[in-house]
């Protein structure tokens, strides 16, 4: 076999730079192949850098960094709707210091508009509201005073503030020590002022920055919600919040659009603020697409006035990115030329890869360049080698047209090994993207994850703050990480789509996996008898199931998972211990572990699950715990998985457990590495695959092409080794 290799290539490259730094961004521009030029929170593009040969990214702030403006209209600052401590009544009057736990110099109350129409508090043990001529507001000492209320129950605040300190200004500000720089002040451009500032701005500063190329948007209007506690501490994180679109002018004017007015409580939610986690509501869904369609529309007119200036309109996905959906059935409609995001790994790098509707993704690889990285004693190399190698499985699917990095360049370049890892890096990015970029990759199963989110939040579920790690999380994130770099297709549907089309007939496999009770597992959804039924004929006319967690979850009818009968075993509440469990007793072979190496990792796994029926087969028991079992149902099969943390041999483990509920085990030996730490990725059209090591390790594989012939390889650590189909 004719082995390709690559050599030293030019371009598709993004390079962080600062004012006097001329010199080592001339030398870093060509040792890392980068031809473009951006600038960083923080950080400014003098004039000689400008010149330089490459693309210059300038970003752009429309809702932040413009204080002369915003501390002229304080009135139309951002803002939130939040909630107060619990608090309990020992009398028939309580106190509620509602501002205790939030930063003051991050928000403060909104007394503008009248607190007794737009406030609202809570008797939290009954959900009653508390009429307003039962209460009274304390402004000097921000505290509520309620009376007639009942002895030992629990009462809450929920009230509107105003933002006066951008969230990611602030986190940056304190990360970096920024000392007096002035607090950035967000303001709303749905207000009047702001709205016509926001375009007169930006009309004004195209005109006096000719040397910008790319005017990258960050992001647009709304910051994901992100509180900080009394200690400036982040007290409240949510990616995909809604929190900060909030004001008096939004609620009135979707009152006006939908016919009913929106409460306090539709927001604060229970303290939950309508985390991505929660089953979403009516109001809430009708909420986020109101403003959705605010944020596209205001925003396709900031970005048309890019393109008349000539210049292309790039977004971060990250900070204020609220609204602007990627896969919502807005952002097209915005005409954006490009979008920008974080790489944690291989599913974040498929979130920004696969987003529709625009000339070009473009990911900005970790670490970045900050000081709570690149720090005297510490390898920044070891962080950007496990980034890459898990990114680069993701990268075969679905290539990305550009990389890059964030931050202080001047830091980066005082650790000589790491600028020596991320050229060879670069230069290898170039070399699979050159190989690749529009070449369908071999894929042999189509695989769907329900969820109540669908296509909305495709490779975003589970996430809180965007790929950071969480305990609660990583047992169920792992499953995407692990689909990302799988050769198989990977859509998302929501049960409210399967409910009104039914399930597509392309669809091999669906997963549901999570908690109970959350928006991924499914909660409420499962007591639709539609769902059930319709979940049922399709697993046994030959669909495939799989369930992992908690699937199907929601206790009815003497059942806890409600697709029990299709997975072979449900979870023990408490509820059935007087009826006996005989099938514990695991197989000695089974498909599923045929190619083990390792012990699999369960992450924090699943208690007291346990197997239906003597037909179902026990994969893996001990420990008195089932962690693995299959079923047959009718012509089709159900797998169930405890749990399923990112690594090789739980890659392995859902890859042949796919195959197997799909119904066709076979043909998981196309295009097949045996050794799981290793992966083939075929481009057949192109006549060419490649053979990948996932590790920092050697090692040694078979591999299986498309004809099932068998192949002996050797792999250097983290080795790609391109081949020609039939050499």
């Amino acid at each position: 076999m004719e082995k390709i290799t690559m050599s030293k290539t030019k371009g598709r490259v993004t390079l962080p730079s600062e004012a006097g730094f001329l010199e080592e961004t001339k030398e870093m521009l060509s040792r890392w192949g980068a031809d473009a030029l951006r600038d960083s929170d923080g950080t400014k593009l003098d004039p000689k850098i400008k010149e330089l040969d490459a693309k210059i990214y300038t970003t752009y702030f429309v809702a932040r960094g413009h204080n002369a403006f915003a501390k002229d209209h304080m009135e139309e600052c951002q803002q939130l709707y939040l909630l107060s401590r619990r608090c309990t009544a020992m009398d028939t009057s309580l106190e509620i210091p509602f501002m205790e736990g939030y930063y003051g110099e991050q928000v403060i109350p909104d007394y503008t508009h009248n607190p007794k129409e737009w406030w609202e508090v809570i008797d939290r043990t009954t959900q009653q509201i508390i009429q307003a001529e039962d209460w009274e507001l304390d402004m000097e000492h921000h505290k509520v005073h309620v009376k007639n209320i009942v002895p030992f129950h629990e009462y809450t605040v929920s009230f509107l503030v105003y933002a006066i300190w951008d969230p990611t200004q602030m986190y940056n500000h304190i990360t970096n020590d920024w000392g007096d720089k002035p607090h950035e002040i967000p303001f709303d451009v749905r207000q009047s002022a702001s709205g016509q500032f926001a375009k007169e701005y930006l009309i004004q500063w195209l005109r006096e920055n000719p040397d910008t190329d790319v005017v990258r948007f960050t992001t647009f209007f709304y910051h994901f919600t992100l509180v900080f506690n009394q200690e400036a501490k982040e007290k409240f994180v949510d990616w995909f919040g809604y929190g900060g679109t909030v004001s008096v002018a939004a609620l009135l004017e979707f009152e006006k659009e939908y016919g009913y007015r929106l409460q306090p409580e539709d927001l604060v939610d229970n303290g939950y603020y309508n985390t991505t986690f929660r089953v979403p509501k009516k109001a809430y869904l009708d909420y986020m697409d109101f403003i959705q369609r605010f944020v596209a529309k205001k925003a396709a007119e900031l970005v048309e006035l890019v393109h008349e200036a000539g210049k292309e309109a790039m977004m971060f996905l990250g900070d204020n990115w609220i609204g602007t959906e990627p896969y919502g059935p807005y952002f097209e409609s915005i005409g954006l030329d490009a979008v920008v995001g974080s790489v944690g790994g291989g599913a974040t790098l498929r979130l920004i890869s696969d987003i529709p509707g625009v000339r070009y993704t473009e990911g900005r690889f970790l670490p970045y360049f900050f000081p709570d990285t690149f720090y005297e004693g510490n390898d920044p190399c070891i962080e950007a080698q496990e980034n890459w190698l898990a990114a680069r499985r993701a990268l075969m699917r679905s290539p990305l047209d550009r990389i890059g990095y964030g931050g202080y360049l001047s830091l980066a370049y005082k650790f000589p090994d790491f600028i020596d890892y991320i050229e060879k890096l670069t230069d290898e990015f170039r070399d699979i993207y050159d190989k690749i970029h529009g070449q369908k990759p071999y894929c042999g199963l189509k695989v769907a994850i329900l969820n109540c989110w669908g296509k909305l939040r495709s490779w975003q579920a589970y996430m809180v703050a965007h790929a950071l790690w969480y305990k609660q999380t990583y047992s169920y994130f792992g499953m995407l990480e692990a689909l990302s770099g799988m050769s198989v297709e990977v859509c998302f549907l929501s049960f409210d789509e399967i409910l009104k089309d039914g399930i597509p007939a392309d669809i091999d496999v669906i997963i549901n996996a999570g908690d109970a009770h959350t928006a991924f597992s499914g909660g409420s959804y499962w007591e639709d008898e539609r769902l059930v039924s319709l979940l049922r004929r399709w697993v046994y006319s030959g669909g495939g199931l799989i369930g992992i967690g908690e699937p199907t979850a929601v206790h009815k009818n003497g059942r806890f998972f409600q697709l029990a009968d299709i997975f072979g075993v449900d979870k023990e509440l408490g509820f059935t211990l007087s009826t006996d469990k005989y099938f514990t007793k695991a197989a000695e072979k089974h498909y599923l572990t045929e190619d083990r190496t390792e012990a699999f990792d369960f992450g924090e796994g699943m208690k007291n699950i346990y197997a239906l029926y003597a037909n179902t087969e026990v994969v893996e028991y001990k420990d008195h715990e089932l962690y693995i079992a299959a079923h047959t149902y009718g012509k089709g099969k159900g797998v169930y998985i405890a749990g399923l943390p990112y690594s090789c041999a739980n890659t392995r483990l859902l890859l042949r457990a796919l195959y197997y509920a799909a119904g066709q085990p076979e043909k998981l030996y196309r295009w097949y590495a045996d050794n799981p730490h290793c992966e083939v990725h075929a481009y057949e059209e192109a006549g060419i695959y490649a053979v990948l090591n996932n590790t920092q390790t050697p090692q040694s594989t078979t591999i299986y092409d498309g004809t099932k012939t068998q192949t002996k390889l050797l792999l250097s650590p983290g080795e790609i080794q391109w081949k020609k189909i039939g050499e």
